[in-house]
C-alpha cells in the first residue's frame, strides 16, 4: 500500500525562478503542530536533533510535548543536543526538560546505529524530524531509514516531518554508490548529491526494501519547490551538526567531505570547517594556484580559492599551523560540489606529492576499507589516480549514473 502524504502544496505551474516563489515555507513539524491533537493518547518515540525547530524556534520535543510528551527520544550522530564531534559516541541519558529517556543511535560500534526493538515496547508511533543537508555521506538519512524499519517491524506507525534540502532538489551529481562499499557514510545507492529530502529518501528505500507503507505518513514541507536552495527558504540556519555552521558549508560539503579521507586537515577544529584545507609545512600560494588551475580546466564555477593559514584546535594537526587554502562561496547556484571536491583533492595531491596521504585509521566503524573508497562509493577513484584515462572514464560514467538515479527517484518525488 502507498504511504500517506499530508499535503497542501499547490500543483506545479512550471519551473519558475526562485525569486518568483514567494509562498511562505513551513516544515513538516509546523504542519503537524497545526493539528497536534492527533498526538493525544499516542505513545510515541521521537527521532530528532537540535535543528528540529518550529517556525517559532521551539524545539520539536518541546513543541509536541504540549499535546503529548514523547515516551522516548532517539538521538542520531552528534547526540540529541548536537554537542558531540564526528565519530564520538553519545550515551543514553534523560532529557532535563521533558524527563523523557534519550536513546543513543550512535554508540561504540555499528550495532548501536539501529534502535533496539525493545525501544518501541508500548509505543505505537515513531515520529522523525531531522534536517538533512543533501549529501550521501550525511548520516541522518541512514538513521531515519533504519529507525523506521525497526519501528515498522515492531508494529508502529511512522510519521516523517519533512524539511527542505538546503542544496535544492533539482540537481543530481556524482556516481552511484557501489553497495560493496556501503557504510554509515554511504548507506544507499545514490549519488553524492542526491537532490532528495529526508522523506523522499525514506520513501525511496521503502520502495527498494518492499515495505508495506500503509503505516508510513509524510508531512510535506508547505510552499517549497525543488529549485529553491537554502537562501530561498527564508529560515534562520541552525547547525544540524557541529561542523555544519552555515548554508555555505552545506553547499560545498558533498565534495569537501572527501578530505576527511586524507591526511590534509578539512578545517575541523576551526570556525571554518570544510572551507579551510591545509597541512603543516605546505606552500599555500602554490596550493591556491594549482586549485584555481584545476577548477578552471574543469569548468567549475561558484567558488573562489585563496591562500590561507590556520591552526586547528582539535582533530588533524591539532595545535599546528597549517598552510593551505580557503574555499569561498561566490554563487551557490553555480557550484558543482562533488566534482569540486575531487578536483581540489587532486590539486592537493599534485602539490604535496609524497606528503599527501590517505587516512589509515578506522572510519565510521569500518577498518577494512579505505575511507576514500567509502566516501567515493567505489575504489574506482583511488585506483584510477595512477591512470589519467581511467579517471576521466570514471568521471564520464557519472552521466549514466545520474540519469539512472533521476529515473528511479521520479516515483518518490513529493515536490515540483
Amino acid at each position: 500500500m502507498a504511504a500517506k502524504v499530508a499535503s497542501t502544496c499547490a500543483a506545479s505551474t512550471g519551473a519558475a525562478a526562485p525569486s518568483s516563489l514567494v509562498a511562505p515555507i513551513r516544515s513538516g513539524l509546523d504542519r503537524l503542530l497545526d493539528d497536534a491533537g492527533r498526538l493525544r493518547r499516542r505513545c510515541y518515540a521521537l527521532l530528532c536533533h537540535q535543528a528540529s525547530l518550529s517556525r517559532e524556534g521551539v524545539h520539536a520535543h518541546l513543541a509536541l510535548a504540549a499535546a503529548q510528551p514523547p515516551a522516548a527520544l532517539l538521538a542520531p550522530e552528534h547526540g540529541f543536543y548536537g554537542v558531540e564531534q564526528d565519530m564520538v559516541a553519545s550515551r543514553d541519558e534523560r532529557d532535563p526538560w521533558t524527563g523523557s529517556p534519550v536513546v543513543s543511535l550512535y554508540g561504540d560500534d555499528a550495532s548501536s546505529l539501529r534502535p533496539r526493538p525493545e525501544v518501541f515496547d508500548g509505543c505505537d508511533l515513531l515520529v522523525i524530524d531531522l534536517q538533512d543537508v543533501g549529501a550521501r555521506y550525511y548520516t541522518f538519512a541512514a538513521s531515519a531509514v533504519w529507525a523506521a524499519e525497526v519501528a515498522l517491524a515492531a508494529g508502529c506507525e511512522v510519521w516523517i516531518l519533512d524539511r527542505p534540502n538546503p542544496l535544492g532538489g533539482a540537481e543530481v551529481e556524482g556516481n552511484l554508490l557501489d553497495l560493496d562499499f556501503a557504510s554509515f557514510v554511504g548507506a544507499f545507492r545514490m549519488p553524492q548529491r542526491h537532490g532528495l529530502t529526508l522523506a523522499e529518501i525514506v520513501l525511496l528505500e521503502a520502495r527498494r526494501r518492499g515495505w508495506d507503507t500503509a503505516s508510513l505518513t509524510v508531512f510535506e514541507v508547505e510552499g517549497w519547490r525543488r529549485v529553491q536552495t537554502w537562501p530561498d527558504v527564508g529560515w534562520p540556519w541552525t547547525a544540524p551538526s557541529p561542523n555544519m555552521p552555515s548554508p555555505d558549508t552545506a553547499a560545498i560539503y558533498p565534495g569537501l567531505c572527501l578530505f576527511e579521507a586524507t591526511t590534509v586537515s578539512e578545517g575541523r577544529g576551526t570556525t571554518r570547517p570544510f572551507h579551510l584545507l591545509g597541512a603543516p609545512g605546505a606552500d599555500a600560494p602554490a596550493l591556491a594556484g594549482r586549485c584555481e588551475e584545476r577548477l578552471e580546466a574543469a569548468g567549475l564555477n561558484g567558488v573562489s580559492v585563496v591562500p590561507a593559514m590556520f591552526r586547528p584546535q582539535f582533530q588533524k594537526h591539532a595545535g599546528a599551523v597549517c598552510a593551505g587554502v580557503e574555499i569561498r562561496v561566490v554563487d551557490v547556484r553555480l557550484i558543482q560540489p562533488v566534482r569540486l571536491g575531487f578536483e581540489l583533492l587532486l590539486a592537493f595531491r599534485d602539490v604535496l606529492g609524497r606528503a599527501f596521504g590517505w587516512r589509515a585509521e578506522p572510519y565510521e566503524f569500518v577498518s577494512d576499507t579505505p575511507a576514500i573508497d567509502l566516501l567515493a562509493g567505489t575504489d574506482g577513484f583511488r585506483l584510477g589516480l595512477e591512470a589519467p584515462a581511467a579517471l576521466e572514464s570514471w568521471y564520464a560514467s557519472w552521466r549514466h549514473d545520474e540519469d539512472e538515479f533521476r529515473a528511479e527517484r521520479d516515483s518518490v518525488l513529493l515536490y515540483s
